[in-house]
C-alpha cells in the first residue's frame, strides 16, 4: 500500500495531482469557511437581527480564526511531517506525528473553550463588540454558542489535512461537506422558525461541527496507510517539535489575520464615531458589519487559494523528500498561474458586483448608508486580490518544501508588519477610508518579496538537481 501510494506522488502527472488532492481541500475549506458566511447570511436577513446581528457576527469571527489557526498549525504541520517522511521512506516517524496531532487537537481545544467561556466579556471588548449596546449583546450571545463547540470544531479542522496526508482527500470533502450542509439545514429553522436569533444560529454550527469530528474519530479507527498504534499517542518532543514547526506557517497566517481584525474593528470603532453618519447610534454599527461582510466575500476566494496549495502539500513534501526537483518546481509554476487565474476572477466580481454581493447579506433591509459603504468597502478593500492569492500561495508552499523560517518571515511581514501596521497608520491620514485601502497596499508589498523569494526557490530547486543529476 505505501509503496503504490509513493510511486503514484512520484510519476502520476502533476496536473491529474492537483486536480486529485486540491479539488477536495478546496472544497473542504470552502465548507469550512461556510460555517460562519452561512450564519451571517442568515442573521443579516432576519429582520429582528439585521445588522446588529451581523456586527456581532464580524465581533466573534476572529476569535473562530484563533481556533482554525491552532487547528490548521497541528493538522497542517502533521500533514507535511507525514508526506516527507513517507517521501524518505520513513514510515514510524509518520505514525508519530499522527497520534501526536491527535492528542494536541484535543487538549488545545479543551484549554481554549475554558478561556474563553471565563474570559468571554473582556474577549468580545477587545475585537470591538462595544460599538453599541444590541451588537454587544448579541455577540456574547452568540460567542457563548459558538464557545462549547471549539474542541468539536479544532478536531475535526486539524484532523482534514492528515486524513488527506493518508490518502483520503474525498474523505475529508465529505466529512466537512456533511457538518455544513447540516448547518445550513438547521441556520433557518432555528433562526426563522423558532426564532432562537443568534443562539439559533450558533448552536446550528456547533451541532455541524460535532457531525464532522465525529466522521474524523472514524476515520482515525479506520486509517488506510499510516495507522498508528497506542505506543503512537504518546508525546514525542521531536516529532510534535518538528510538526508544528512545519504548521507555523499555517498558524502565523491565520493568528495575525486576528491580529489585523482586531486593529481593523478597533480603528472602525475609532474612526466611525467620527464619522458624520456612522457617529450616529442607529448607524453605528453599519462599517462594522460591513467589513465582516467584504471579509467573508475575501474568506471564500482565499479559501480557494489556500485549499489548492494546501491541496499540493502531499505532493510537493513527497517529492521534495524523493530529491524529485523539477516535478517541485513544475508543480510551484502550475500552482502560482492557477492562484493569478482564481484572484483575476474574484477581482472582476467584486468591482463590477459588489451590489449583488451585499443583497445576499440582507441589503434591502438597510439603509442607503449601508448599502453605499458597501459597494466602496468592496471595490478598494479587495482590489488586489491577485496578488493576495500568489502570496498566499508563496507562504504554504515554502512551508511544504520544509523551508518553515522563510515562509514564516514571509507570512508575519505581510499580515504583522503589513496588515496591522497599516491598519493602524492610514486612518490617521484617511479615517475610515484608510482601514480599507490597508488591505491592497498590503499585498502590493508582500508581492514584491513574494517574487523575490519564488526566484530563489527556483533556482535552489535547478541547483540540488543539478547535484543529484550528477551523483
Amino acid at each position: 500500500m505505501e509503496e503504490s501510494i509513493n510511486q503514484f506522488l512520484g510519476t502520476e502527472r502533476i496536473g491529474k495531482l492537483m486536480r486529485k488532492y486540491a479539488v477536495p481541500c478546496i472544497i473542504s475549506l470552502l465548507v469550512g469557511a461556510l460555517y460562519n458566511i452561512v450564519d451571517q447570511i442568515f442573521i443579516a436577513n432576519a429582520d429582528y437581527l439585521g445588522s446588529f446581528g451581523n456586527a456581532a457576527n464580524t465581533v466573534v469571527f476572529p476569535l473562530t480564526v484563533i481556533a482554525l489557526a491552532i487547528a490548521v498549525m497541528i493538522g497542517d504541520g502533521c500533514c507535511a511531517f507525514v508526506s516527507l517522511s513517507l517521501g524518505r521512506n520513513e514510515p514510524q516517524n509518520a505514525k508519530k506525528s499522527v497520534g501526536n496531532a491527535v492528542i494536541l487537537s484535543v487538549a488545545s481545544g479543551v484549554i481554549l473553550c475554558i478561556i474563553y467561556l471565563v474570559f468571554l466579556e473582556p474577549i468580545i471588548t477587545i475585537f470591538g463588540g462595544t460599538v453599541n449596546e444590541e451588537t454587544f449583546h448579541y455577540s456574547k450571545e452568540y460567542f457563548f454558542y459558538i464557545a462549547l463547540g471549539i474542541p468539536f470544531y479544532m478536531f475535526g479542522q486539524a484532523m482534514n489535512p492528515i486524513i488527506r496526508a493518508d490518502g483520503s482527500p474525498k474523505f475529508a470533502m465529505v466529512s466537512t461537506l456533511v457538518g455544513a450542509i447540516l448547518n445550513i439545514i438547521l441556520d433557518p429553522i432555528f433562526i426563522f422558525i423558532f426564532k432562537w436569533g443568534m443562539m439559533g444560529a450558533a448552536v446550528a454550527t456547533v451541532i455541524g461541527q460535532v457531525v464532522t469530528a465525529v466522521l474524523a474519530i472514524w476515520y482515525l479507527f479506520n486509517m488506510k496507510l499510516i495507522k498508528p498504534t497506542k505506543a503512537d499517542y504518546r508525546m514525542d518532543k521531536a516529532v510534535s517539535g518538528r510538526t508544528l514547526v512545519l504548521g507555523i506557517t499555517s498558524f502565523l497566517s491565520q493568528i495575525s489575520l486576528v491580529a489585523a481584525m482586531s486593529a481593523i474593528n478597533n480603528m472602525i470603532l475609532k474612526y466611525g464615531a467620527m464619522d458624520d453618519i456612522f457617529c450616529q447610534a442607529q448607524y453605528a454599527q453599519i462599517p462594522m458589519a460591513v467589513v465582516g461582510i467584504v471579509m467573508k466575500f475575501f474568506q471564500i476566494v482565499i479559501s480557494i487559494a489556500v485549499g489548492m496549495a494546501a491541496g499540493c502539500i502531499p505532493i510537493a513534501g513527497y517529492n521534495m523528500g524523493a530529491g524529485l526537483n523539477q516535478r517541485v518546481k513544475s508543480l510551484f509554476s502550475r500552482l502560482l498561474i492557477a492562484e493569478a487565474a482564481v484572484g483575476a476572477v474574484a477581482l472582476i466580481i467584486v468591482e463590477f458586483f459588489p451590489q449583488q454581493l451585499i443583497a445576499i447579506f440582507g441589503a434591502a433591509n438597510e439603509s442607503a448608508y449601508y448599502t453605499d459603504f458597501a459597494v466602496w468597502s468592496f471595490r478598494i478593500y479587495l482590489c488586489m486580490m491577485i496578488f493576495a492569492c500568489v502570496n498566499k500561495a508563496c507562504f504554504i508552499f515554502l512551508q511544504a518544501l520544509g523551508k518553515a523560517a522563510m515562509s514564516t518571515m514571509l507570512s508575519m511581514v505581510r499580515e504583522i508588519v503589513f496588515g496591522v501596521g497599516f491598519a493602524l497608520l492610514l486612518p490617521l491620514f484617511w479615517g475610515l477610508d484608510g482601514v480599507l485601502y490597508s488591505m491592497p497596499v498590503s499585498d502590493i508589498l508582500t508581492f514584491v518579496i513574494a517574487v523575490i523569494l519564488i526566484a530563489r526557490t527556483y533556482k535552489e530547486l535547478d541547483a540540488q538537481g543539478e547535484k543529484i543529476h550528477a551523483k
